[in-house]
Parts: structure tokens; C-alpha cells; sequence
């Protein structure tokens, strides 16, 4: 819709002054709207009153714009005054969502649902598809397994829902659920299967109302990952993505270098006392020994198109990446196919995507890590005087008083944990699923929906310790010299098949039904083999190939369901959503396989209503409500893996070593393992109220959602009484955990103009979890399940499951300090006035899941250049600092180890001047809140580089560039249920990058 006057014209060809105005459906101005003269820089914007005034040829074209409007292309024509309405682009609001089988207009969706675009996607700035997602979404927090190549992350929606099964949310690949029950051997988790450049959009359901159509595997949320694909009519495009990388270390643990240690140990026990006398003479810096600058490379080419009716895209990537701390790479190859032709007049619709990854993986022995941060630094890294055939291959280790034998207890030579484990992983593995979607000829409402699909990987690992390594005396269950070799193989499959009929009719432009039925049908395998050899040299020396031993395990587990959806609009402004899932497991008794999920949300559109027709503030206002029943069934057994038949009295083989023997006959024995006939699933109940917003033509948009989630029958370890089953301990549904938070979040366009444009966008989430019952009777002496190990002394637990605490809780000691708030040893609070220090006095002490988390991103683009920075912050969350708990105190055998050699001391040991180790002491549970910058990019784009080359980005990125945090650890943020010890640190990477499309 356009108006213009024409009281003057110019003479075409020549330049001429064109004023107008720009207003919205409404007949409000709109500022700052953009007036371009199309294929040239010439521009302008209009001011406050909606006026512009812009200097053109004659015969050119102008094109008008703003955010949240359709765009319109206007021929000057010679005409000095154009004045335009924009209308509305209502196809902001009808982006079309992929929710759980099925899509969904964006102004349809009712229930917490974060979508995170291809085109909000940091340029450049993540490697790895989990890295994509940081900082993103509200109320998901994604936190990397550490710093070494290809690893995986651990990503939580809204807290977790469970205690002894899996917290992970379910991965759904264009249509496939993946299973990442105890990921892929030799691989991070289910989101290395993919090139991050291959990914068009994540998807997160968050509450029941969204999740419930998945069901029994939902009470974690979904993410559901799209992946790009080609389109009709579009000619063959080339694009290729690529970075170079180093990467450095950005700090390293505070220990005490070999001056400061000689004179800790002379100012603690003198010169004439044996520690002194087993200090060396070298000055050695362990940290710096294990850690080196890495360099790395990524490269994808990919080619989208149409040939013919046939869209396609297909795509190649490689990756070689070499970690900081030495030894340890990655090489991994991935390849995507994707074809979605139309046959039949396009009644049938066909979605063909295979994705592949090829990894070859060398693990560095982490160990190290741990050992340099204790090792002597007065020792050398290699033996002086070392002859053939003496222990350790000539690297230094401690010897027995003869002067020859290792001291089995030793500590491990950082450089030869390093060097003598050849521990490499090579995995295979594919997902892929074709789709066919039907729309009936004779009522083309009707539409028929088949999904076969699969995930199946093969992995084998080789963990080889070399002989007569310092490894091969000081470590294993042997200690004898020779390499403790592992070889492993695992093999798992998935295999899937969907149906769904999908009715969907509008009545009178006012009643709109979309009903939904289906049918869901997957299998599970999984195979594990272990076999321990000898290196060749010793299966000739010892008769013998393996010394010890294999074990294998194999198991399958199959989940058939029936859903459905039915969701309803009226006059577009009011909607319906129910859903409704039946789930059968096979990991439960027939008594209890089944469980029922049902979902109930509603939503008005107020935006809609005629009381809202005369304003232009509020472009966008939903109101949503929404209530739901997920459950859980993923159960991990006590070495990890998937515990397929928990209900089943089930015998296990006894462990290597542990045999019976009748005569000279060696019989393995069987024992029964405890379990409850009665197992059933875990059921979580949520209430959802949200709300959705977009002000000044949804140039700024955003949501705030509140939450209430209770988790009831909890699949719970519990302590039981002797005789009552086979152990002392059960797997049983017992207790109940709540979650209730806040999440906002709010995106603005900040400056949208010819040259400069910003967008900004900011989430908060605030989640709060309690435990808020453990057992079924009344017991006052349960304390709750204790768990978390530590290095140091003997079963040392510092986490907590306890009623009316968060789960993860520390469970500690409360610590008393003198005047000036130093740490007085051995000092704690008698909580219950006994007069005795014990366990009775121990408490829950804050906990390691935050409070608070929250991400800032920036987009800002000034002509061609583009400068891009993500911000993160976790607040009120705590770490227990196992590296300092274990290396302050400089008594008993803490410093000094019996048999004659030393261990290194944090520098802080100074300070606290501890004689014993104070293990469960609060003093070491610190604040772990922290501000991060992810990263930070500049690029310059080449826009028309020639016929050949239509654009070239280059671009500079830095990872990780700095953190703000009060924790004395070397990094606050790490996956060990908050227990810092031994973590794999995370680079500091410096990125050059360079994209072409052709």
C-alpha cells in the first residue's frame, strides 16, 4: 500500500531529492526506518516523525524496510514525494517451529519453547554443535566436559529431575531420538555426531505441556536439531567454512616452585630431618612438562541446490585437533546428505538425511595433570645415570632404599604418565532416518507421516602402558612392571519407526483443529567387550596372552508408544493444546510397563484483541498456561551403563581373581544381584505459566516463564536392612524432588539502519531444587545418601542427597577461624553440643548447581565489518577444592610419605599452615560464581568478489578470552558434581577463520 504526489518530476537518468514519510498499518510513524536506493550504498533513515529525505536518480528503485515489517520496492519514476505504509510482516509471527512430530506456527505455540536460529548462531565462534547453544536459551545450561579435544558437554534444562537416573535431555536429530544412555565410546555425546555448520536451528522444549508428547523420556526436556537442507528452484551454491586455531593454557595451579618448596621443608622440619634430606637438586616446573601450545584446523565444504524436482545439500567436514596438554588429538571426519524431493502434484513429501562422523581420538593420560600438581619439583624428569633394563625406561621415579626397586606406591612421573599410555579410541557412527509424508488425494487435509530412522556406531579403543614404565610399577592392580593393556569394543544400534495420521482444517477463518495420532516403535542394542593382553614381548615371557580375564556385556531394551496431539484456535486469539502418550518399556514388569503421560496447555493472544487494535507499543502479547506428566526410565547401573531389567533377579559372574576351586578345577562363582520386582517409571509433574512479548513492530521481542516441577518415586539407591535382599543396598522408587524458576528472556534490535545495525540479546534464569522427601517410613538416624569422592585418605565423601536440601549439597564440617579469618586446624562447630567432633556434626553446606545463570550476546555490523561477543555468568553456585584439601597439609605422610619420598604443596599451604588434612572442612567449599567472556569476534566481509566468488568472510575470534571469579581453583566451571580435582583445563584459543560461498 503506497500514496504518493507528483506535482514535480525529474528528467530521467538525472539525480533528483525525493522526500516522503513511512508510517504502519496504524497510521503511526515509523523511526529509524530504513529508505535504500536498491543495488547501490545510497540510503537514508526517517527521523521521529517518520519523514526522510534521500538524493536518487530518476529511475532507480527505492526499497523501504524496518524490522517487523514486509519490505516494499518502489520505482522513483521520476516522482519527488512517495510516502509509504509498511505492512505488517505476519510471517515473522508464522515462522514455523519443528516441535515434537509435527511443526507449529510460532503465534501457535502454547507451550516453553526456545528456538535458536542458524541466523542467531555465533559466526565462528564454536567448533563444536554444544558450544552453539551456550548462553542461548533460557533456564539451559550447557557446560563442557573439560578442555581436551572433542569433548562433550553436559547440558541441563531447568535443573535435574532425578537423583540416580540420567539428568540428560533427550536429542533429537531431523526426526531421530538418539541414544545418549552412556554416550558413544571414544566420543564427547550425541551432538559430536554433527558439523556445527550443518545445523539450521535447536529447537528446546522445556515444559510438560511441550515434552509430554515424548513421554517417558522427556522429564529432562528435548532439544530437537534441524539440520540445513536444500530448496525448489535454487541454483547449485558452494559455500566453504574453515579456521585455524592455537591454543594456550591460561593459568595453572598455584603450586610451590622448587626454591619455595626446599625452604617450606627446611622451615618445617630443618636440615638435619629425613624430608630435607629427600630433596633433590633440580628445579622442575611439572605443569609447564605436560602443556604445550596446540594448533588445530577445521574445514567444511558443503553444496546446496536443486537439481531438477530433487533439492539437495551435501556436505564434508574435517577436524584436526590437537589439545594443550600433550599426547592428546583429535581427527574426525563428518559427511551429511539431505534430499527432500515432492512427487505427485506435492501430495508426497520425501525427507532423506544421512549424517555420518568417522573420529580417531588419542586420550592423554588426565592423571598427569593430577601428578604435576604434586610431583617433586625438586626431582629431574629423567633418572641420572639410568642403565638398560633399570625400572621407569629412564624416567625419573622414586626407588626403595636399595636403590633399585620402585616404591610401588609412588607417585607417577607426569611426563611418563604422558608418555608411556597410547590410549586411542576410533568410532564410527551414522544417523539417518527417511520420511515420507502423505497428503491424502481424496481429502488433502489428511496427511499420512512415516519416520524409519537409526543411530548405530561401532567403537574400538586400544589403552597400551608400556613395560617396565614408571605407569607399569606405580599404577594398576598388578604394579609389576609390565603394561596393564585394555582393549575395548562396543557396538550400539537404534532403530526407529514413526506413523502418525495428521488431520488439520479451518472453519470459517475461525475455528482451526490440528489432531494428531500415532505410533512409535524403537529398538536398543548394546555390546561391550574387554580383553586385557600382554604386550608381545611379555605374552612370550609369560606363556600367556592376556593377564587376566576379559568380561563382555550385552543387552537390548525396546519402547513402543502411542500419542496424540489435539490443538485448537479459535478466532486466533485463543488455543487449545492437549496431548497424551502411552509407554511401554521393557526395562519394567509387566505390572508396572506401562505409563501414561498427558499434557494440557492453553494461550491467548491478546495481541488480538480489538482493545489492543488502536496502540503500536505492544506488537506482541501471549499469555500461556500449561500443565503436564513426563516420566523416566533411562536407569544407569553402578559402572554406567544402561540397566535394562532392574525388576529381574539377575546373577553376575564373580570378578577376576575371586574364584572357587574343587580340586584342581577353577569354578567362576555367580552371585545374585539385589533388586525390586516393583520398579516403576518416575513421574514429573509441571505447571508452566509464560508469557510472550514483542514491542515497536517486534523490534524487540522476548518471553518470561515461570516454573513448578515435581519429581515423585524416585529411582533411589537407598541403604536396606542385611537379610532383606542380596545387598545392602536397592535400587528403588523412593522420594520426591521439586524445581520452581523464573526464566526471562528479551532480543532488541537496537540500531537497524543502512550501515549500522545491532542486535542485542539477554537471558536470565533462576532455578531453585529441593529434595523434598527420601524414604517411604520414618527413620531419624537417615542422614540421606552420601556420595562424591575425593583424592585424599580413605572414603572421603563430601556431596549430600539429604531431605528439604538441593541435591549435590556439600556435606562437611562447619569451620571455626580465628580473629583475622584464618582457618584454625581441626576447629569446627559441635553442632549438637556433645562435646565430640563427629559425624554427627557434619552439615549441608551450599551446593554446586547455581542460582542464577544468565548470557549476553552482542551482533554488530557496520557496513561490511562485524563484531560479535558472547558473555555468560553463573551465580551462587560452589565448588569443593580438592586440589588445595589435598596438597596443604605438610604432616604425618601428607608431605612426607613413609617410604621416603615428597610430594609438592600448594602455595596456600603457607597460609592455612595445616599439619593434618582437613578433608571435610567448609573452608574448601568455595564460591565458584563466575562472569565469562565465551568469546569475541571481528570479521570483514568481500561482498561480490567476482563472477565466481559472490562474498569471502575473513574473521578473528578469541575463546575463552578472560573470566572474573573469586574461586581459588584454576577454573570455577567444570563437570565433577562440583568436586574440582584432576579437570582437564580449558584453552585460551586464538582463531582465524575465512568463509567463501561460490
Amino acid at each position: 500500500m503506497l500514496s504518493f504526489s507528483s506535482s514535480m518530476y525529474g528528467q530521467s537518468g538525472s539525480n533528483i531529492t525525493v522526500k516522503g514519510n513511512v508510517k504502519d498499518n496504524n497510521g503511526e510513524a515509523i523511526i529509524s526506518g530504513s529508505v535504500v536506493v536498491k543495488g547501490s550504498t545510497i540510503g537514508t533513515v526517517t527521523d521521529i516523525d517518520g519523514n526522510y529525505t534521500i538524493n536518487t536518480p530518476a529511475d532507480a528503485i527505492l526499497v523501504f524496510s524496518y524490522v517487523g515489517y514486509k519490505n516494499q520496492e518502489i520505482p522513483v519514476g521520476g516522482k519527488t514525494s512517495i510516502n509509504v505504509t509498511l505492512a505488517e510482516d505476519t510471517e515473522l509471527l508464522q515462522e514455523v517451529v519443528v516441535i515434537g512430530y509435527g511443526t507449529v506456527k510460532k503465534e501457535d505455540l502454547t507451550g516453553a519453547v526456545t528456538t535458536v536460529s542458524a541466523n542467531n548462531l555465533a559466526k565462528g565462534m564454536a567448533t563444536s554443535a554444544s558450544d552453539l547453544l551456550v548462553g542461548k536459551a533460557p533456564g539451559v545450561s550447557v557446560v563442557s566436559d573439560g578442555g581436551a579435544p572433542g569433548a562433550g558437554a553436559t547440558i541441563r534444562i531447568r535443573g535435574g529431575s532425578s537423583l540416580s537416573a540420567t539428568n540428560d535431555p533427550l536429542i533429537v536429530i531431523d526426526g531421530v531420538p538418539v541414544d545418549n544412555s552412556a554416550g558413544v565410546k571414544g566420543m564427547g555425546n550425541a551432538l559430536s555426531t554433527i558439523n556445527s555448520n550443518d545445523i539450521e536451528s535447536f529447537t528446546v522444549l522445556k515444559d510438560a505441556s511441550a515434552t509430554a508428547i515424548y513421554g517417558s523420556r522427556a522429564s529432562n526436556g528435548v532439544i530437537i536439531i534441524t539440520t540445513k537442507k536444500g530448496a525448489i528452484g535454487s541454483k547449485p551454491k558452494v559455500s566453504y567454512n574453515g579456521t585455524f586455531s592455537v591454543s594456550t593454557k591460561t593459568g595453572e595451579v598455584d603450586m610451590m616452585g622448587a626454591d619455595e618448596f626446599r625452604q617450606f621443608v627446611t622451615d618445617k622440619y630443618g636440615t638435619e630431618s629425613d624430608a630435607y634430606k629427600a630433596l633433590g637438586n633440580t628445579k622442575t616446573n611439572w605443569q609447564d612438562q605436560i602443556f604445550k601450545t596446540a594448533f588445530s584446523s577445521d574445514h567444511n565444504i558443503s553444496v546446496g541446490g536443486a537439481a531438477g524436482s530433487v533439492p539437495y545439500r551435501v556436505s564434508l567436514g574435517y577436524t584436526n585437533e590437537e589439545g594443550i596438554l600433550k599426547t592428546s588429538s583429535l581427527e574426525r571426519w563428518t559427511g551429511a546428505i539431505n534430499l527432500n524431493p515432492k512427487f505427485f502434484n506435492n501430495m508426497l513429501s520425501v525427507q532423506l538425511n544421512l549424517k555420518g562422523v568417522y573420529n580417531l581420538n588419542r586420550f592423554a593420560n588426565t592423571g598427569a595433570i593430577g601428578a604435576a600438581a604434586e610431583f617433586d619439583p625438586t626431582k629431574p624428569v629423567y633418572m641420572p645415570d639410568y642403565k638398560d633394563g633399570d625400572p621407569g625406561n629412564g624416567y625419573y621415579l622414586s626407588l626403595k632404599a636399595d636403590g633399585k626397586t620402585p616404591i610401588d606406591i609412588g607417585l607417577s612421573n607426569p611426563v611418563d604418565a604422558l608418555n608411556s599410555r597410547h590410549n586411542t579410541a576410533r568410532v564410527r557412527r551414522s544417523v539417518g532416518n527417511v520420511q515420507f509424508d502423505y497428503k491424502m488425494h481424496f481429502l488433502p487435509d489428511l496427511r499420512a507421516n512415516l519416520n524409519l530412522g537409526y543411530d548405530i556406531s561401532r567403537s574400538m579403543e586400544w589403552n597400551t602402558i608400556d613395560d617396565n614404565s614408571v605407569l607399569s610399577w606405580v599404577t594398576g592392580k598388578f604394579k609389576s612392571g609390565f603394561g596393564e593393556n585394555e582393549n575395548y569394543e562396543q557396538s550400539k544400534k537404534n532403530y526407529l519407526m514413526d506413523f502418525y495420521l495428521n488431520y488439520a482444517k479451518e472453519i470459517n477463518n475461525k475455528h482451526r483443529f490440528d489432531i494428531m495420532g500415532g505410533y512409535s516403535w524403537q529398538y536398543f542394542y548394546r555390546w561391550d567387550s574387554t580383553v586385557y593382553p600382554y604386550s608381545l614381548a611379555m605374552q612370550k615371557q609369560k606363556g600367556a596372552g592376556t593377564y587376566q580375564d576379559g568380561k563382555s556385556y550385552k543387552s537390548e531394551n525396546y519402547l513402543i508408544s502411542f500419542f496424540g496431539r489435539f490443538n485448537y484456535t479459535f478466532n486466533n486469539k485463543y488455543l487449545l493444546t492437549l496431548t497424551l502418550r502411552n509407554d511401554g518399556s521393557s526395562r519394567f514388569s509387566k505390572d508396572n510397563r506401562w505409563g501414561l503421560f498427558p499434557s494440557a496447555a492453553l494461550a491467548w493472544r491478546v495481541s488480538e484483541e480489538g482493545f489492543m487494535k488502536n496502540q503500536n507499543l505492544m506488537s506482541d502479547l501471549k499469555i500461556r498456561l500449561g500443565y503436564g506428566i513426563t516420566g523416566q526410565q533411562n536407569l544407569p547401573d553402578v559402572n554406567g551403563n544402561p540397566n535394562n531389567y532392574p525388576y529381574l533377579n539377575k546373577y553376575m559372574y564373580s570378578k577376576p581373581g575371586a574364584n572357587y576351586f574343587w580340586g584342581d578345577e577353577m569354578i567362576q562363582l555367580l552371585r545374585p544381584n539385589a533388586y525390586d520386582k516393583d520398579l516403576k517409571w518416575e513421574e514429573t509433574t509441571t505447571y508452566n505459566v509464560g508469557l510472550d512479548y514483542g514491542f515497536l513492530g517486534n523490534r524487540i521481542t522476548g518471553t518470561v516463564d515461570a516454573y513448578y516441577r515435581k519429581t515423585k518415586d524416585l529411582l533411589n539407591n537407598i541403604f536396606i536392612a542385611a537379610g532383606t535382599n542380596f545387598s545392602n543396598q536397592l535400587l528403588t522408587n523412593q522420594g520426591e524432588l521439586t524445581n520452581k524458576g523464573i526464566e526471562f528472556n528479551i532480543t532488541g534490535h537496537v540500531i537497524e539502519s543502512k550501515d549500522l545495525n545491532w542486535t542485542l540479546g539477554y537471558n536470565v534464569s533462576y532455578n531453585k531444587n529441593e529434595i523434598s522427601k527420601m524414604l517411604d517410613f520414618d527413620n531419624p538416624n537417615y542422614k540421606g545418601i552420601i556420595h562424591g569422592g575425593i583424592t585424599g585418605g580413605t572414603g572421603n565423601n563430601v556431596l549430600i542427597h539429604a531431605l528439604n536440601q538441593p541435591f549435590n549439597s556439600f556435606y562437611v564440617y562447619q569451620q571455626i577461624y580465628d580473629s583475622a579469618g584464618k582457618p584454625i586446624e581441626g576447629a569446627y562447630v559441635d553442632q549438637n553440643k556433645d562435646g565430640v567432633i563427629d559425624t554427627d556434626d557434619l552439615i549441608t553446606y551450599k551446593k554446586s548447581a547455581p542460582d542464577v545463570f544468565m548470557g549476553l550476546t552482542s551482533q554488530l555490523s557496520y557496513k561490511n565489518w562485524d563484531f560479535n561477543f558472547a558473555l555468560r555468568a553463573s551465580l551462587g553456585n560452589y565448588a569443593y577444592n580438592n586440589i588445595q584439601s589435598n596438597r596443604e597439609a605438610y604432616g604425618g605422610s601428607s608431605m612426607l610419605d613413609p617410604t621416603g619420598f615428597l610430594k609438592n604443596r600448594i602455595s596456600s599451604a603457607s597460609y592455612t599452615n595445616f599439619s593434618e588434612p582437613q578433608y571435610l572442612s567448609s573452608y574448601y567449599v568455595q564460591n565458584a560464581s563466575f562472569l565469562r567472556m565465551d568469546n569475541i569476534s571481528i570479521g570483514y566481509t568481500f561482498q561480490n568478489v567476482a563472477k565466481w566468488l559472490s562474498s569471502a568472510r575473513i574473521y578473528g575470534t578469541v575463546q575463552n578470552p578472560f573470566i572474573i571469579t573469586k574461586y581459588d581453583g584454576l577454573d570455577p566451571e567444570f563437570n565433577n558434581e562440583g568436586i574440582d580435582n584432576n579437570i582437564y583445563p580449558r584453552p585460551r584459543i586464538f582463531m582465524f577463520g575465512l568463509n567463501l560461498n561460490f
